[in-house]
């Protein structure tokens, strides 16, 4: 084994680092704790690493000195007990090398059961320049807590944001003029209806919907089947593809439990919310509460689930690619999550598909494909306002494909903003 661990660090230093774009998220260097990774897969971890290395190679230091490795290599089979090949294997090729001065990067780490022993003994004896990445947010925030506590910093790499994604059809976000506006909306319709999975944002459509049919499944089998050893995986599969047709819905597990036992399944309530926490934990899905001021209530409250990338929601079903308000729902979701921002929804006698958070600012925002229908219209300034009024906020926003206005309406200030205004001008409480 540990002549195959060479063989891959010597690959990594001969051949060039793989082509990569910069993400807004920069890891930093040199802090003296370990840097953590958490994302879906495809995210773009493995490429927001290679960003990191061309950037000490950059400041000069030795591509010797940095050691890179892909825990997802078919052929690293290891055990917990093997991890000390790495360092031996390491050493062996560079003798010349300071340990204290060399960078690890650990890609996919989670892989091998018992892998934060083995960090946290590199870090305490031979380097604190550790970054590790891993596709489930619920392992790695486990270890983490225990045997790294205090001892990393923590960061999710979503999918590509707008802006990001305009960024990679090298365009400007600046939506003034009517040659940037008409090009900013032909990219944020491919950006609504495929996504942002970095790897398929300029192929094909058949290539894109295949991409991500891929993607999918292998989220399916590789980070639920086999990591949580699902007994039946025909249900699990049935289970996701509900929560995902939900979508804008509020979700109802005994709802789905019955939709499954009426197909002839048996399981049982307990065994769909371990699901639901597996399904969340690598990603597969985002669930939000429904706003409380009390924060136990509103963990304990009813759920709204969005799908982590709306490429998932058209490649699994295209049905979704012509239901334009679900599609735009989710991806305002997303977009408030990947900024950051603390995300519930409010629900009394009406709804508000959103209350954002930070710090102590609410803004209660509605999300509709067009409000030119009167009756649409009104409903969605119905739930809006009943926000405003319990949060005793003055501020509300409408989010919409491309319509645009300001009302104020019992004071309180409504702008009605296209989507891709929303997303580029920041979320700004």
């Amino acid at each position: 084994m540990k002549e195959i661990i060479k063989d891959i660090i010597v690959n990594f230093q001969t051949n060039n680092l793989k082509k990569s774009y910069k993400r807004q998220l920069e890891l930093p260097v040199n802090t003296g704790i370990i840097v953590t990774v958490i994302g879906v897969r495809r995210s773009g971890k493995t490429f927001l690493l290679y960003e990191t290395i061309k950037n000490l190679l950059e400041k000069n230091v030795p591509k010797n000195q940095i050691l890179y490795l892909n825990f997802e290599d078919e052929r690293l089979n290891l055990q917990q007990s093997d991890l000390d090949l790495i360092l031996q294997a390491f050493m062996e090729l560079f003798p010349q090398n300071n340990l204290a001065e060399c960078y690890f990067f650990f890609d996919e780490i989670q892989n091998v059961t018992g892998w934060e022993k083995f960090v946290r003994r590199v870090f305490d004896t031979v380097s604190t320049n550790i970054f590790v990445t891993g596709s489930n947010s619920k392992l790695l925030s486990t270890e983490i807590a225990t045997e790294l506590r205090g001892r990393t910093i923590s960061y999710t790499l979503y999918p590509l944001n707008f802006q990001e994604f305009l960024s990679f059809h090298n365009v400007e976000p600046i939506y003034y003029g009517t040659k940037q506006k008409i090009e900013i909306i032909s990219l944020f319709d491919k950006f609504l209806q495929y996504g942002g999975f970095p790897e398929i944002y300029n192929l094909e459509i058949n290539l894109k919907i295949r991409k991500l049919q891929d993607y999918f499944n292998s989220i399916i089998y590789k980070d639920l089947i086999e990591r949580y050893n699902i007994s039946n995986p025909t249900i699990l599969k049935f289970f996701i593809k509900k929560i995902l047709e939900q979508v804008t819905k509020p979700l109802s597990v005994n709802k789905i439990h019955n939709d499954i036992k009426s197909i002839g399944y048996k399981i049982s309530n307990n065994v769909l919310y371990e699901y639901l926490d597996y399904i969340q934990a690598t990603f597969t899905a985002l669930v939000i509460n429904k706003f409380d001021f009390s924060e136990i209530k509103q963990i304990k409250s009813e759920k709204k689930a969005y799908s982590i990338d709306n490429g998932i929601l058209t490649a699994l079903d295209y049905s979704f690619s012509e239901n334009k308000g679900k599609l735009l729902e989710n991806l305002i979701a997303l977009e408030i999550l990947k900024q950051d921002k603390e995300i519930t929804y409010f629900k009394n006698n009406v709804e508000c598909d959103f209350i954002m958070k930070e710090k102590n600012n609410y803004l209660p925002v509605q999300v509709s494909y067009s409000i030119q229908n009167a009756e649409t219209k009104q409903r969605e300034l119905k739930g809006l306002i009943a926000a405003c009024v319990y949060l005793q906020t003055k501020k509300g926003i409408i989010v919409t494909y491309n319509e645009e206005a300001n009302e104020i309406i019992n004071e309180i200030n409504i702008s009605i903003i296209p989507a891709y205004k929303f997303i580029l001008n920041k979320l700004i409480l």
